[in-house]
């Protein structure tokens, strides 16, 4: 290849070689590089330069094995840990203190849950923020079964209406189970009150616009949107006086202080029935054993005016859809024990059991319906 880059035949210099060799000439060495030492320079960058790439090409299919290996690892352990589930103490996580409804829902639900699963279930009350408090805790639990919450209806259709600066989306953020009990709300009139049924009420709301007033547990809550469904509904134009909680909300009816109020049946019909304040109508469909004299909505001729404060199962979103199956099938089933509905019914609670499909249906309706209400009356976080 020499010979044939300096223009010399193969046995010319085969017999320089030899000359050379023979007489071993003293001549000076040639030090001249030959003129292709730039194109052989090139080849071994070009050789270095291929067996860079291909270390490189190997090192990313390293990598990539080991992210394909990871990724197949985290499938691993789901379906693992949704096999083995569960294996240790579950929470459930209350948006309210100790003592309420939405409370005794949870510890009712807990305990027959907890044996069906046999493992404890903790029930954790973290109240606060008009429920977000609880919801953001969920929101950013692992999603391995661990994690329940019960949620109310105001934390999954109201409150994300309201303030916008919650961490937490209804939708995904959260996985739905099953509702597990609601109640209807009561229409109730102070004892002193210039009204004696729903007929009045709405004769007198619409002869004296402002001036018949109605307290709430707060504003933005169920207790204050039923007010402003009704107002919408029927035309009127009632004064909200909010207060912090039912409790003094109700006392604020009792002492005439305020000539009406829109609380869930739990809390009014106790009143009632004692003939302390009266019962105008309620919102369910049906008339209620913990108040059986008063009217529904419908009968006192207001069709739309339907309204259930509702309860709840949901989990992270991402929760193994097997562990999901197996708390709504065990939920259904506790909802149909005669003695979980006895109890929940003197609380004037009643089973509302579905399925996730189903109560995914109710959570978005109800966003919707509230979204609407809170947007006419203009409602908006403190």
């Amino acid at each position: 290849m020499l010979a044939a880059a300096f223009g010399i035949s193969g046995n010319a210099e085969k017999q320089r070689v030899n000359d050379h060799s023979i007489h071993r000439r003293s001549d000076p060495v040639d030090t001249r590089q030959p003129e292709n030492s730039d194109a052989r320079g090139r080849g071994k960058r070009l050789r270095n330069r291929g067996k860079s790439t291909m270390r490189s090409l190997r090192t990313f299919r390293y990598i990539s094995a080991a992210i394909a290996a990871a990724g197949l690892l985290v499938c691993v352990n789901t379906v693992s840990h949704a096999d083995t589930w569960p294996s240790r103490t579950i929470k459930l996580i209350v948006p309210f203190p100790a003592g309420g409804a939405a409370d005794t829902v949870a510890r009712i639900y807990a305990d027959k849950l907890g044996e069906a699963l046999k493992q404890s279930i903790v029930v954790e009350n973290k109240a606060g923020a008009g429920t977000a408090i609880a919801a953001e805790f969920v929101a950013k639990a692992d999603p391995d079964g661990y994690t329940l919450s019960l949620a109310p209806a105001g934390q999954l259709t109201i409150l994300p209406h309201i303030n916008k600066s919650i961490g937490y989306d209804p939708f995904k953020s959260f996985a739905p189970v099953s509702p597990l009990a609601s109640v209807p709300y009561i229409v109730a009139a102070s004892p002193k009150a210039p009204v004696s049924s729903l007929k009045e009420l709405i004769s007198v709301a619409k002869e004296q616009p402002g001036k018949l007033t109605f307290s709430s547990c707060g504003p933005g809550t169920l207790c204050h949107l039923s007010g402003e469904l009704f107002k919408s509904l029927t035309g009127t134009d009632l004064l909200h006086v909010p207060f912090k909680g039912s409790a003094p909300a109700v006392n604020a009816l009792l002492g005439d202080h305020v000539n009406l109020a829109f609380d869930t049946l739990t809390v009014l019909a106790p009143q009632v029935r004692e003939g302390k304040i009266k019962g105008l109508a309620v919102t369910s469909r049906e008339r209620s054993p913990q108040a059986p004299d008063v009217p529904t909505a419908a009968e006192a001729g207001l069709q739309d005016f339907v309204v259930d404060s509702w309860f709840g199962l949901v989990v992270p979103a991402a929760t193994p859809k097997s562990i999901i199956e197996r708390l709504n099938t065990e939920v259904v089933r506790i909802g149909k024990l005669p003695d979980v509905q006895e109890r929940l019914g003197t609380q004037g609670l009643t089973v509302t059991t579905s399925t996730p499909e189903a109560f995914a249906q109710t959570i978005h309706a109800d966003y919707d319906r509230w979204g609407k209400v809170v947007e006419k009356a203009g409602v908006q976080a403190d």
